[in-house]
């Protein structure tokens, strides 16, 4: 339900990237082998580097606490196959690099340096530690000291490494959502060429998506048979739980006709609900149904009286319906 279209499209970045950006951004070919060269180039093998058993123990379960764009990075992490949003740096140089975060970079890379030094930052990758968020930032530190056209496919493991938060301005993203992949290139791909075919075999990965009007970390999606609404909530599950409780236990838990409540995954230590939604209705006439949610579920928010009997029955339904990802 919630990741099909990332892994996808994720997938399908891998196998486009060599013809993107080049014979230097492809990954090792020798597949699962333990003891193949790591392939974030510290020299070690993959079974003690990125592959090593005390992975679990770098785990960081929330990794965008604290910053306003959190809700957005994670559907972009997790489940929205093409979209990009520009980041401002906390001390930027003077005529310094436009920095753009992005769901997934050809080949899965972790970040790629243009030949006019602008920087594209990679969310979806192959290979990545237990914080996001220090991966993220090891990745644009390398991309601000790199030379131009250059490609990070894997970030060291390297405990020093920065974090996101502490290298980009505190401020909500303005996410683009697009239809293919073509913001990858810096020139349009010659028709029949390599790079135009993976071009199109990264495109066909992607499902529908659009974002719901000004609805932050809300992501309608057509999924072929069905569509759905994912919408990363901001506050803790106890508040939301409570909150879709009572919303189901007074009949407000659906959008309105050809909706369905379906139930709820949490990702990076946030929980994302998820309506099926009737696939012949554009994504456009889902606006004002989720914003009318919205608002029902934020007067439930507030609500801090105990749960009645009945919403505490809702509540033990919708827990049921629950599953967490990585």
């Amino acid at each position: 339900m919630p990741t099909k279209t990332s892994k996808t499209a994720k997938q399908s970045a891998a196998s486009a990237g060599k013809a993107a950006n080049g014979p230097e951004s492809g990954v090792g070919s020798q597949g699962s082998n333990p003891r193949r060269p790591c392939e974030c180039g510290s020299g070690r093998r993959w079974k003690n580097c990125h592959g090593a058993a005390d992975a679990g123990d770098m785990i960081v379960s929330r990794p965008f606490a604290g910053m306003r764009a959190e809700t957005e990075l994670i559907a972009m992490r997790e489940f929205v196959p093409s979209a990009t949003a520009p980041l401002r740096l906390v001390d930027p140089e003077k005529d310094g690099p436009s920095v753009i975060i992005a769901t997934v970079l050809p080949g899965a890379a972790a970040a790629i340096t243009r030949s006019d030094g602008s920087i594209l930052l990679g969310l979806q990758t192959q290979i990545h530690s237990g914080d996001l968020s220090r991966d993220l930032g090891a990745a644009l530190r390398w991309a601000l000291d790199a030379a131009p056209s250059s490609v990070l496919q894997v970030v060291p493991r390297i405990q020093d490494n920065p974090r996101l938060a502490e290298l980009i301005v505190d401020e909500p993203l303005e996410v683009t959502v697009h239809d293919t992949f073509a913001w990858w290139l810096e020139n349009e791909a010659e028709e029949g060429s390599e790079v135009a075919l993976s071009l199109e075999q990264a495109n066909q990965a992607i499902m529908p998506t659009a974002r719901l009007g000004d609805l932050t970390g809300a992501y309608w999606v057509d999924a072929g048979d069905k569509a759905h609404l994912r919408w990363v909530r901001p506050e803790d599950e106890p508040q939301v739980m409570a909150a879709l409780a009572r919303l189901a236990a007074a009949g407000e838990l659906d959008l309105g006709e050809g909706s369905r409540y379906v139930g709820s995954f949490r990702a990076h230590g946030r929980l994302v609900p998820v309506w099926d939604l009737d696939r012949e209705a554009h994504s456009s006439e889902w606006e004002k149904p989720a914003a009318d949610f919205g608002a029902r579920y934020h007067a439930a928010v507030a609500v801090d009286a105990p749960l009645t009997d009945a919403e505490r029955r809702a509540r033990d339904g919708i827990l049921g319906r629950q599953f967490t990802l990585r």
